[in-house]
Order: C-alpha cells, then structure tokens, then sequence
C-alpha cells in the first residue's frame, strides 16, 4: 500500500508544477512579465469663487482656481438686484491682448448703464501665455501653443453667476476689446447654447476660430471697427481674418436676406464720420451690424469727444433685444 501513496504523491506533485509552469509561477525565463498600471492623473483643481469688496462701488473682486490654474475677476452687481429671483442679463467684458481685467472696467463705462438697466457684468482677467508672458485669451491665430481652456472657464462663471445671483439663462452675452473681441466671436462659436450675442471692438476672428465656427442658433452680431486699426486691420492678415469677412460669415450663417449701408454722422467735428452695415431679416429676427469708423485706430470709441459713436451705449442697446432663442418679443 505505501508504495501506491508514493507513486500518487508524486504524480501529484508533478502535475502541480506542470501547472504552475504553464501559469509563470515557476520563474522560468519564458514567463511573460506582468504590466504595471499607472493610475491616471488627479482630475483639475477646481474651487468655487471667493469674492471680496473693493473701493469700486457694487464691485466685487473674485479668485478661484479653474483645471490647476488660479484665475481671477471683478464683477459689477447694480442695486437692487434680488439674487434668490433676479433673472437679470449677465455680460462678459474681455480686456485685450496684453492688458487687464481693471483697466478694460475702468475705460469701458458699462458701471452706469448696467445700474440703469439692471443686468450683471463681469469682467474677467486672461491668463498669462508663456510664450511671451503677456495676459491672453487662447482664440488661435498668435495664440497657438495656448493650454488654456477658457471656454471651460467661462462657461463655468455662467453657472456660478447662475447658482450665485439667478441670471437670466438666456440672456448671457460677450463683448471685449482686441483680443477680447476676438474671444467674445470664439464664444460665439463654441459656448453657443450658452451666449445669445456677441460685440467686438478692434477685434475679428482668428482662422482657426473662423475655420473651426459652429455655433447652434442664429446669433446677433456687432462689430467697431476703425479704418486706421493698424493692430488688427481692417482688411486683415495671418492670424485675422478681414471684417468684410467675418461679417460675410455671420450674414450667411443668420441667412440675413437685406443689407444697407448708412453714413455715420461726424459728431465730434474732426472732419471724419463712418458707414454703418447692416444686415437684417436674418433668421430669429436676429441683424448683423458693423460701426466702420473712418480714421478710427485700435481704441474703444468713448464719450472723451474723440470718437462719434459711444461703444458702450451701441453695445448694450443691442445685445439687450436678443435671447439664445433670437429677438425678444416684447
């Protein structure tokens, strides 16, 4: 009997190593190595934004870290505002290439319109391009190479503004200077669900914003510009595209069936006025303008008695007839 449970020990116990053989378990060099898996990344740092007074009056100043990055801006909140029902319109107010958040809420003059008609500004700051250390929007065009996401920025200061004061959904839109002009016509193509219109002031479209458009609804559209913008010409270059352009674009898109073309008063006697283009019976009753101020250079027309038009006045009695969904029908 002994010898019987010796032989089927042994058999077992080859069997066992056969199959620890076929499974890598016996360390053989034709064992297969086991891959290591790496865990992926920790998802962005994102915080709520905090918000502290400032010695402008109903303006706040806010800081909150957006995908890993520190982020900042100033928002304007008129009177009167009842944050837990308000439905009141936001606007974005973008500084330009090279510039800051304070200085484009200090030359804009949208304070004391938004306190009249009761709608919420916010004037956000860019981050800085590493390429040339300057504050930028990331648009394409001299901004290629640009991390940075600020539509996803943006974007998310809508909902906060939502959550935070009860904006009108509807009613968000975006205008800036330059560079800032050039992000609001960005907007415009790729937060579309969430902007009803768009200004730009000495600004245009990069090609790749201009290549890459896809915007969701008919949108209104208003452009400033000066004959003698040697930043961002009229007629364009490389990395803009020429208003004719652009404004051709946004006429196809709204499928605008007229279009006139107006002379634009010499209010402040320097012997030079404009042409005003308008394209209207668009789709959503939304119009496409263009303010072509003749001998105008890279500025934002104010109320300083050098320029013929006021850029905030034209900007907001605009954008505020229009929703996502197009003209507002009273």
């Amino acid at each position: 009997m002994e010898p019987f449970l010796n032989k089927l020990i042994n058999s077992v116990t080859l069997l066992s190593i056969v199959l620890l053989s076929g499974c890598g378990g016996g360390g053989s060099s034709s064992s297969e190595t086991i891959p290591i898996i790496t865990p992926p990344p920790p998802p962005p740092t994102n915080t709520v934004p905090d918000c502290t007074p400032t010695t402008y009056a109903n303006t706040l100043y806010c800081t909150s870290k957006r995908q890993n990055l520190d982020r900042e801006f100033y928002i304007y909140v008129p009177n009167d505002i009842d944050t837990t029902n308000s439905q009141v319109p936001l606007l974005f107010s973008l500084h330009g290439y090279t510039s800051r958040a304070i200085w484009n809420l200090g030359y804009t003059g949208f304070q004391s319109i938004a306190e009249t008609e009761k709608f919420i500004v916010i004037y956000p700051q860019g981050t800085i391009l590493a390429s040339t250390g300057e504050p930028h929007w990331n648009v394409g065009g001299w901004t290629v190479g640009s991390t940075t996401d600020d539509v996803d920025y943006l974007s998310s200061l809508i909902d906060w503004a939502y959550n935070e004061y009860k904006i009108d959904r509807d009613r968000v839109y975006s205008t800036g200077m330059s560079n800032g002009g050039f992000m609001s016509y960005h907007l415009a193509c790729n937060l579309s669900s969430k902007i009803a219109a768009v200004a730009s002031v000495t600004g245009s479209m990069t090609p790749q914003t201009y290549n890459g458009c896809s915007p969701s609804h008919p949108t209104a559209i208003l452009q400033i510009h000066g004959t003698a913008d040697g930043v961002v010409p009229y007629y364009g270059n490389s990395i803009s595209r020429a208003i004719p352009a652009v404004m051709d674009y946004w006429d196809e898109y709204n499928d605008c069936d007229q279009e006139s073309v107006s002379q634009i008063d010499d209010v402040n006697g320097d012997g030079f006025g404009g042409l005003f283009y308008l394209y209207n019976q668009c789709l959503g009753d939304v119009n496409v303008r263009l303010f072509l101020m003749t001998n105008m250079g890279h500025e934002w027309p104010t109320n300083n008695g050098q320029n013929d038009i006021i850029a905030a006045n034209e900007i907001w009695y605009f954008l505020k007839q229009y929703d996502v969904n197009g003209k507002i029908i009273p």
